[in-house]
């Protein structure tokens, strides 16, 4: 469910007309709806309820202040992936205590700021990674609060760039590998093992592989409390997906309960990772016709918004729904919906039915909440997006479009 609809034909967010949006802030601009973010957050957390879970939104999906502040105020954790996310954090009032440390490369001064602030816990991936902690972790005289993330050699049946649970995967260690690596940090002093991580990839639309992960991790964790591991926290990550064609993602009541039934009589408290399922459609792209161009292949409509401001079609071959704010009538016709980026790559959308479009008309990319604006750059030297988030009848700028002097901020001719 999300809060864009139309009214009167033209597309609104919640209260507020888009295509005002558009006209008052300009394009490209990044449109959240408060509604949708927190009603998403609201269900999910009542899906887990009776059993002691955290829920750590993963701030890379998109990391704005306001939105981050929004999760905050109902009680969210955080997984984050580096220090910048963990001042991001900081910075909208969330508790450090409920923030787990994700990612194969944390550096060693991004470990010291995070154990200095007391985040609940890191969750490492490999075995070098488990002593830098520790090394880290003596040398301010603390211990380090840890989880491995394990590989469980489980296909999460995803795009190949966003499956993480595979043993060909950069992320986690070797299931066989994990007894040992605990064994061991019982001899290191700067170590404290408190939980037990794996995340087995992204848009998820079949639970089958994450009831297949969580009953062999959660197999794990047993035999690791049998050898006297003092673990309390199973992070079973996140990556549950969302609709954006004909994708058929489970309920987050049927996704509860193939979480939890394989962890029937395991104590732990629960940790999850959401992140797509609640930004994904929360927030939508904004973009104006620029041109229109024929050619005896093709039809091109050409918009300001390009791949720097919307990565996802250009690298994983991903479909956004294209609307038009304001519908124009007459015949539908098959166009490309292109940006101005100098490369091939940078298409939104190929071969979309869209009705009569004018240079000036409002397109909106829907379902862009998640990795749309965290990924942006400012490659062929484009400013970023603004971010607007509305809440009800009113709408405010939670984040200025960049200017030009901002793309050589820092920079010495």
């Amino acid at each position: 469910m999300n809060h864009f609809h139309p009214v009167r034909g033209a597309l609104w967010c919640e209260g507020v007309a888009l295509e005002r949006i558009a006209r008052e802030v300009g394009t490209p601009t990044y449109v959240y709806s408060t509604a949708t973010l927190t009603r998403h957050f609201d269900v999910l957390a009542a899906a887990f309820a009776g059993a002691p879970t955290l829920l750590c939104y993963s701030v890379k999906a998109s990391s704005n202040l306001a939105l981050l502040k929004l999760l905050a105020d109902r009680g969210a954790g955080f997984d984050i992936v580096s220090a910048g996310e963990l001042g991001r954090v900081l910075e909208a009032g969330g508790d450090p205590r409920k923030v787990v440390f994700s990612g194969v490369g944390k550096r060693e001064d991004e470990l010291e700021a995070a154990l200095a602030m007391g985040i609940l816990q890191f969750n490492v991936e490999s075995a070098e990674e488990l002593e830098a902690l520790d090394r880290v972790a003596r040398r301010m005289k603390r211990r380090a609060p840890f989880a491995l993330r394990v590989n469980p050699d489980v296909d999460a049946k995803t795009h190949r760039y966003i499956a993480t649970g595979l043993k060909t995967s950069k992320f986690g260690v070797p299931f066989e590998e994990a007894v040992a690596l605990y064994r061991k940090s019982l001899r290191m002093k700067g170590l404290e093992a408190r939980g037990l991580d794996c995340h087995i990839g992204s848009q998820l639309t079949d639970t089958r592989p994450v009831r297949e992960a969580i009953a062999k991790v959660a197999d794990l964790y047993r035999a690791l409390k049998a050898h006297g591991l003092p673990l309390t926290h199973l992070d079973v990550g996140g990556g549950l997906g969302v609709t954006y064609t004909t994708e058929q993602p489970p309920g987050l009541a049927e996704y509860a309960r193939a979480v939890k039934e394989p962890l029937r009589g395991l104590d732990a408290t629960l940790v999850l990772e959401p992140g797509r399922v609640l930004v994904g459609n929360a927030g939508i792209l904004l973009a104006t016709v620029l041109y229109r161009k024929k050619t005896p292949a093709r039809r091109f409509v050409v918009v300001d918004a390009g791949m720097n401001d919307l990565l996802r079609p250009a690298l994983y071959e991903a479909h956004h729904d294209i609307r038009p704010v304001r519908p124009r009538r007459g015949p539908r016709a098959k166009v490309d919906v292109v940006g101005p980026v100098c490369e091939s790559s940078d298409v939104l959308g190929h071969e979309r039915l869209l009705p009569p479009l004018s240079p000036g008309d409002y397109l909106a990319v829907m379902t862009a909440g998640a990795y749309g604006m965290s990924m942006a750059s400012t490659y062929n030297s484009r400013p970023r997006p603004a971010e607007v988030l509305v809440d009800g009848s009113r709408y405010r700028v939670v984040r200025a479009r960049e200017t030009l002097d901002d793309l050589w901020r820092g920079e010495t001719p």
